[in-house]
């Protein structure tokens, strides 16, 4: 017998804060992603440089966790081959 189980899914995310532009806010924190599932779960996902990539929280929404860290994956490929 095969069992499969659903993975959680994101239905709310937030992004940010984001730095103080450049020199000033060379070294603040970069802006995080964070989620919340359909379970009721919360996490930290990753944080991202925002002058390389960037993200909207809609995108997040309906993704599991493995596609929202496949979805920077992509970005960071697509940036750092541009």
């Amino acid at each position: 017998m095969h069992m499969t189980f659903n993975k959680p899914i994101i239905v709310s995310c937030s992004i940010g804060p984001y730095p103080k532009p450049l020199p000033q806010g060379m070294l603040d924190p970069m802006p995080e992603i964070r989620v919340r599932f359909d379970n009721g779960d919360e996490k930290f996902l990753f944080e991202f440089y925002p002058d390389e990539i960037s993200f909207s929280e809609a995108e997040f929404i309906g993704l599991t966790e493995e596609s929202a860290q496949r979805l920077k994956f992509d970005r960071d490929k697509r940036f750092l081959q541009s």
